[in-house]
C-alpha cells in the first residue's frame, strides 16, 4: 500500500511539472507575437525656467601657435651697405659682401687714375656683424656694414698722392732773344685739397663708393705777363743800351762800356741796388788803389744815379763825363748821360732783368 502511495505521489510531480512548461511555452508564444508590453507612465511634469540664469563660462584662449622654424636664407630684399644679399645662405652672404668690399678705390686726381685696395687705407668691414643682422632682418631691410679706418694711413697716402700731382705755377718772364727780349708767358700751377680728399677717401670707405674725383685747386703765378716791368739790354760792342717794356722796345740810349783791360761782363743779371746822389767808393781794384771816397756832387763820377747790377762793383750810372760816352771807356761799368740816367732811373726798379751781349 505504501508502495501504491509514493507512485501516485511521483505521477502527481510530474504532471504538474508538464503543465507548467506547456504554461510557460504559451506565454512565451504569446509575448513575441503582440510585441513588448507597453508600460504606462504618469504624464511629465513641466517646470517654470529660473528668472536669472548665469552666463555661460568663456572659451579658453586657441592655444599659441608654434615658433616658426628658423629661415635657412636671409628675407628677400635685404642689403648690406646697398648690396643684395636677400635669399642667400649666411655664408654666401659673407662672401659676397667682402668680395665686394675689397674692390679696389678708384680716385682720379687730374689727368691721372689710381687704384687703391681698402686693405692699404687700413680700412676694415665688420662683416660678421652685418650678415648676423640680416639674417633676423625684415624683408626690404637695409642693413649698416659697419667699417673701421686708420686715419694715419690714409693721411699718409694722400701726402705721397699730393707729392706726385701738385704742380707749381711759373711765373711769366722776360728772355734775352738775339738782341731783343722775348717774354714767356706765366703758366698756373695746381695742389691737392689734402684735408678734404682725405675726408672724401674716409666717407667711401664709409659707404662703399668705389670712385672717387680729388679736388686740385689751382694756384696762379706770383707774375703774369701783365706784371711784367721793364728790361734792359745792352749791346757792349754797339756801346747802346735798349730799354723794353715786355716784349716792346721804349728807348735806346748811347753808353759807355767798359775797356778791353775791364771789359764790361757778358749774361744775364738784375738790378740789386738803387741810389740817388749815391757816394763813390773805389772798389778793390788796381786802378783806384790809394783813392778816397767821393761825395755826391758835381764832382762824383757817379753823377746822380746808380743803379747796381748783381755782378760785384758794376751798375748803371750817369758821368760828368759826357765825351766817353759811345766807347769802351769805362772801368766796367755802363755809363748815360747824366739827364738819360735820370729818366732811366725812374722806369726800373730792384729785380729789373739786365741782358748784357757782345752784339
Amino acid at each position: 500500500m505504501r508502495t501504491g502511495v509514493r507512485a501516485i505521489g511521483v505521477g502527481l510531480l510530474v504532471v504538474c511539472a508538464v503543465v507548467g512548461f506547456a504554461s510557460a511555452f504559451a506565454l512565451a508564444t504569446a509575448a513575441a507575437d503582440t510585441g513588448p508590453a507597453q508600460a504606462t507612465t504618469d504624464p511629465p511634469t513641466t517646470t517654470e525656467p529660473p528668472t536669472t540664469t548665469e552666463p555661460p563660462p568663456a572659451e579658453p584662449p586657441p592655444p599659441e601657435p608654434p615658433p616658426s622654424p628658423r629661415r635657412p636664407t636671409i628675407a628677400p630684399g635685404v642689403t648690406i651697405a646697398d648690396l643684395p644679399v636677400g635669399g642667400l645662405l649666411p655664408h654666401e652672404a659673407s662672401s659676397f659682401v667682402r668680395s665686394e668690399f675689397t674692390q679696389p678705390l678708384v680716385l682720379r686726381v687730374g689727368e691721372r687714375t689710381l687704384r687703391v685696395s681698402p686693405g692699404k687705407l687700413g680700412a676694415r668691414a665688420n662683416v660678421q656683424k652685418a650678415v648676423s643682422r640680416a639674417r633676423f632682418s625684415r624683408p626690404e631691410a637695409r642693413v649698416p656694414l659697419d667699417v673701421s679706418v686708420s686715419r694715419d694711413r690714409i693721411a699718409r697716402y694722400v701726402a705721397r698722392l699730393g707729392r706726385g700731382s701738385d704742380r707749381a705755377p711759373v711765373d711769366a718772364t722776360m728772355l734775352l732773344k738775339g738782341a731783343g727780349v722775348r717774354v714767356l708767358p706765366g703758366a698756373d700751377g695746381r695742389k691737392l685739397q689734402r684735408g678734404e680728399a682725405r675726408r672724401m677717401i674716409r666717407l667711401a670707405l664709409k659707404t662703399h663708393q668705389r670712385g672717387l674725383s680729388l679736388p686740385l685747386v689751382r694756384v696762379a703765378p706770383k707774375v703774369t705777363e701783365r706784371d711784367l716791368g721793364t728790361a734792359i739790354v745792352i749791346l757792349r760792342d754797339s756801346n747802346r743800351l735798349r730799354l723794353y717794356k715786355g716784349a716792346k722796345l721804349v728807348k735806346t740810349f748811347g753808353v759807355a762800356t767798359g775797356q778791353a783791360s775791364f771789359p764790361t761782363p757778358i749774361g744775364s743779371f738784375e738790378i740789386v741796388l738803387m741810389q740817388r746822389n749815391p757816394w763813390w767808393y773805389p772798389p778793390p781794384s788796381d786802378w783806384a788803389a790809394g783813392q778816397d771816397p767821393v761825395p755826391p756832387g758835381p764832382g762824383n763820377p757817379l753823377g746822380t744815379r746808380w743803379m747796381g747790377i748783381s755782378s760785384p762793383y758794376v751798375g748803371i750810372h750817369g758821368t760828368p763825363d759826357a765825351a766817353s760816352i759811345g766807347y769802351s771807356a769805362s772801368h766796367g761799368c755802363i755809363r748815360m748821360r747824366i739827364s738819360e740816367a735820370e729818366w732811366l732811373f725812374q722806369r726800373v726798379d730792384v729785380g729789373t732783368p739786365v741782358f748784357i751781349v757782345r752784339k
